[in-house]
């Protein structure tokens, strides 16, 4: 494990993560935020209110006028390192499952892997997405550390509160490797056998931004519905605002319009993005 933590892809999703981490704040902001009485109109707006009202060092979750942090941004370093190093485990186990050599590698071997190990280690490093978006969403008004955040969950939510909005979760990460990973191939292929330009890191630039907004696209509306679902019990009480994943884009279809599941979508694709390419450059 402690190998696995200390592996570069591992080290290069956490300090991916701390670069694109105001962007995820914002899309999370975004999504949860009253359609009736909108906070926030667009992903510009977001910024500037927050920087002007929180101050710039609130998408970090730092106090105003404090460079301490109050280890808002714990959350997500943790659900990194613990998503990160569950799936890079399974992934590399399931390859040897299905192959011996690194050059008898398909895509489609890749992709099976990559689906797989993301359902599984998103589920089980669901609790940490819970407290990132919950303290994201609520902003200053969230109080609290981590670990007491995470007892007050169970105590008064149990453990169904903690694996709140798994199943969309995990459907997020089947669609994001699904779509990412043969989009990152086909891309590069096309860039390099069409004489654009070579293997260089131009290329892979190219081809993780590509596949950062494929992927943003055909993820974006079930990530609208887990984020909610997430946050729900801190906004509406113990009522249930969403049953599931279909029941959450047809009600939000229903009410708020198509375009409602792409809420966030701008700073989705801003995080992935670079995200893709920070983590690219060290496989």
């Amino acid at each position: 494990i402690s190998a696995l933590l200390c592996s570069p892809g591992s080290l290069a999703g956490m300090v991916a993560t701390i670069v694109t981490y105001p962007t995820d704040v914002i899309k999370t902001r975004l999504i949860v935020q009253n359609r009736l009485e909108p906070s926030y109109e667009g992903i510009l707006h977001a910024f500037y209110k927050i920087y002007h009202q929180e101050g710039l060092l609130a998408l970090y979750r730092f106090s105003r006028g404090s460079f301490v942090p109050p280890l808002r941004i714990a959350p997500a370093l943790l659900r990194q390192a613990s998503y990160g190093t569950i799936k890079i485990g399974i992934y590399q186990s399931l390859k040897r499952l299905f192959v011996d050599r690194l050059e008898d590698e398909t895509l489609l071997i890749n992709v099976i892997c990559g689906v797989v190990s993301g359902v599984i280690s998103s589920a089980l490093a669901n609790p940490t997405d819970v407290l990132k978006i919950r303290m994201q969403a609520q902003g200053s008004l969230f109080q609290g550390g981590m670990i007491g955040s995470f007892i007050d969950i169970y105590q008064q939510e149990g453990t169904r509160g903690l694996w709140r909005g798994v199943v969309p979760t995990a459907q997020r990460a089947a669609i994001v490797v699904g779509v990412e990973l043969p989009v990152y191939d086909i891309t590069k292929k096309h860039l390099i056998l069409s004489g654009l330009m070579g293997d260089t890191i131009f290329a892979h630039f190219i081809s993780s931004f590509t596949c950062g907004l494929a992927g943003a696209i055909a993820s974006n509306p079930v990530d609208v519905v887990r984020t909610r679902m997430m946050n729900q019990r801190a906004i509406v009480g113990s009522v249930e605002l969403y049953k599931g994943t279909l029941d959450g884009l047809v009600k939000t279809w229903k009410s708020e319009g198509f375009f409602a599941l792409y809420k966030g979508f701008w700073p989705n694709w801003l995080r992935l993005g670079p995200w893709n390419i920070i983590v690219s450059f060290s496989v």
